[in-house]
C-alpha cells in the first residue's frame, strides 16, 4: 500500500468536515409568550435596535421547545407555564442561506410576572398590549405577531 493510498481516509474525513463547517445548518427559536391580559412579551437588546420577541440558539442536544423555554427565563427572568406549539419554520437569509428560526407559542399565560431587569445583553423587558405596541418594534417581530394573533399568511422566510 503506497502513501497516496494511506492518506485517502484522511482526505476524505477532512472533506466532510469541511463540509459540516461550511454548510453547517443553523436553527434559532423566538418565543412567543403573553400574560393574563393578552400583553406580549418582548425584549430590546443592548447590541441591536428595535424590539424582539425572546429567543436565541437551540443548543446541540436540546429540543427547539426547551431552547424556547430557557431563552424566554434567560432573556426576560418569565418562567413560562405548558409546553409551547410550533407555530412555524422560517428560513432566515439574512443570517445565511442555512439559518432556520423555529416560532414558538406559549398558549398557557404566564399570570403577571415582573420581568428581570437589563442585563448585560438585554437593555429592556415589557409586556405590551398588542394594539400599543413600542414604535421600535422590529418589522419581522410585528409580521409574527400579525401571523400568530391575526391570521396573516405565514411566509416561508423569515
Amino acid at each position: 500500500m503506497s502513501a497516496l493510498d494511506l492518506g485517502k481516509p484522511l482526505v476524505k474525513r477532512l472533506a466532510v468536515w469541511f463540509g459540516l463547517l461550511t454548510r453547517a445548518t443553523t436553527l434559532g427559536v423566538r418565543g412567543v409568550v403573553r400574560d393574563d391580559d393578552g400583553r406580549v412579551l418582548l425584549v430590546r437588546h443592548t447590541y441591536l435596535p428595535g424590539w424582539y420577541l425572546p429567543g436565541g440558539g437551540v443548543d446541540p442536544g436540546e429540543t427547539v421547545a426547551a431552547a424556547a423555554a430557557r431563552e424566554v427565563v434567560e432573556e426576560t427572568g418569565v418562567t413560562t407555564t405548558g409546553a409551547p406549539r410550533l407555530f412555524a419554520l422560517y428560513l432566515n437569509r439574512r443570517v445565511s442561506r442555512r439559518d432556520h428560526v423555529a416560532l414558538l407559542v406559549f398558549d398557557a399565560p404566564v399570570g403577571r410576572p415582573t420581568p428581570r431587569r437589563a442585563a448585560l445583553e438585554i437593555a429592556e423587558v415589557g409586556f405590551f398590549p398588542l394594539a400599543a405596541l413600542p414604535e421600535a418594534v422590529t418589522a419581522a417581530t410585528r409580521r409574527r405577531l400579525a401571523e400568530v394573533f391575526d391570521g396573516a399568511a405565514v411566509p416561508a422566510e423569515w
